[in-house]
């Protein structure tokens, strides 16, 4: 019996998916993930990272032009706006993250949007739905390729891997590709893979998301056109198999069936309350919870009452960072979300700027943090665990243990909560109605007959608002 290659088989199910196999359970999930990748995204405007690659992206145009997200007068050519968008969605490390572990979002939403931009015909919201599910889908069996796949990273980052796989597998379905030409643009992403982990907690970091979104966004062009790459991509170990050490592909389910199985169905994502690397919502809450049983137990905190503080957390050698001095570091710091979990109370977006960082109280209790990493302690976001012990002058001690935080896929935000992190992220940059727009087009989009009117309310912002204002006076 004649059995398809892996490649071709992924090729074949990009190009036959379609909208009436979507599932009132996947249509929700991705519904929050679109939502709360625009509201990260339009907060990450305002970061640093993002205008130094805006600038850079402007120096380049072209005829077709897509929008930058929260500029009300900004054009770029589209892969140039998949890029800074991306980095946007990724600056603040603040966008969903699945598992087995990847950013799944942030590599697709930029690419799609810029790219609805310039087709003739703009698409439907249910074909921006399925472009992007098809975008998550083909991550999502890509990651179970392998076993390593499953435990926090430590080679390569891997949204720069899977993430321009599946930013090209969206764009070749919102493109309308055949089977072949979403084969090549797979293998063509392919070529573009890969961003080494050494460069986490810095800011090139936030561009492993934008250059997954481009790169996956003009391979798929390239394929349009007739480039072509090695059409069994995925089938061999000096392809994608080159990133992993226990590489073990296999075919893509049957899209031809009615009742099509989506990864998503059975595994949600997670959200983050907090603009910090996965790992900290775990000794944030744990910190948060020793610290209501000190004060309970003495009637205050108060930082002299602290001997020593130990942190119980999983082996990760890119988030144990003991004294951070910029922001991106700070994101990737056990000690310093824990820190400023217990001198605060809390861990917000301004926790992480300079003058919070370089405080005199906090420097002083970074330096009574130890860290342990328990065998039992796996360094996986399914099975990890956070400890903290606050150890005092007086004597006793208080511990409390994170197992699963709130945002996490076993203990899912309620969709208010959801809705308000847009809401406080999106109004940071658009005004009211476009605010309140982007939610109700998200809200439904499966009967939004054209997706241009989401793009109208992404550059809806505050200032405009101002001057439209201004006229009417």
């Amino acid at each position: 019996m004649f059995r398809k290659g892996i490649t071709e088989s992924f090729g074949a199910g990009i190009h036959a998916l379609n909208t009436s196999q979507l599932t009132d359970g996947v249509i929700n999930r991705s519904k929050r993930m679109m939502l709360d990748t625009l509201g990260v995204g339009l907060l990450g405007t305002r970061t640093a990272v993002f205008n130094k690659a805006l600038k850079y992206s402007q120096l380049f145009t072209s005829r077709e032009r897509s929008s930058v997200w929260g500029q009300s007068d900004i054009i770029l050519p589209p892969h140039y706006a998949a890029f800074v968008n991306g980095i946007a969605v990724h600056s603040m490390d603040f966008d969903d993250t699945w598992h087995p572990a990847t950013h799944p979002s942030g590599a697709v939403l930029p690419a799609l949007l810029a790219l609805a931009e310039t087709l003739p015909s703009q698409p439907s919201g249910l074909d921006l739905l399925l472009a992007f599910n098809v975008g998550i889908e083909v991550q999502g069996r890509l990651m179970r390729f392998s076993k390593e796949a499953y435990n926090i990273p430590e080679r390569f980052h891997p949204p720069s891997v899977v993430g321009v796989m599946g930013s090209a597998a969206a764009s070749a379905k919102l493109l309308g590709l055949s089977p072949e030409q979403c084969i090549h643009a797979l293998a063509i992403a392919a070529s573009s893979a890969g961003a080494p982990l050494a460069n986490a907690a810095t800011q090139t970091k936030p561009l492993h998301i934008g250059n997954a979104a481009r790169r996956g966004l003009e391979a798929a062009r390239l394929a349009q056109i007739g480039l072509k790459g090695n059409p069994a991509i995925l089938d061999l170990d000096r392809g994608l198999g080159v990133y992993y050490k226990d590489y073990s592909p296999s075919a893509m389910a049957d899209s031809a069936v009615r009742a099509y199985k989506w990864i998503l169905e059975d595994q949600d994502v997670a959200f983050k309350r907090i603009p910090a690397h996965l790992g900290m919502h775990w000794v944030v809450d744990a910190a948060l919870a020793a610290r209501e049983k000190l004060q309970n137990a003495v009637g205050k905190f108060d930082l002299s009452q602290i001997r020593h503080v130990t942190l119980r957390v999983p082996p990760s050698k890119y988030v144990n960072c003991p004294l951070p001095a910029t922001e991106h570091q700070a994101r990737h710091s056990f000690q310093f979300n824990a820190c400023t979990a217990l001198l605060d109370n809390k861990v917000t977006v301004a926790s992480f700027g300079d003058a919070q960082i370089g405080r005199s109280a906090l420097k002083e209790l970074l330096g009574k943090v130890s860290l342990e990493t328990p065998e039992d302690n796996l360094p996986s976001f399914d099975k990890m665990y956070c400890e903290v012990e606050i150890a005092t002058h007086q004597g006793p001690s208080y511990t409390a243990r994170c197992d699963t935080f709130y945002g996490h896929w076993r203990k899912p935000l309620t969709l208010k909560h959801l809705v308000d992190k847009f809401s406080v992220n999106a109004s940071s940059v658009l005004c009211t109605e476009g605010v309140e727009g982007v939610i109700d087009v998200i809200g439904n989009i499966e009967r939004v007959a054209d997706c241009s009117i989401l793009g109208s309310y992404l550059r809806m912002t505050s200032n405009q608002e101002h001057l439209d204002r201004m006229r009417i006076l």
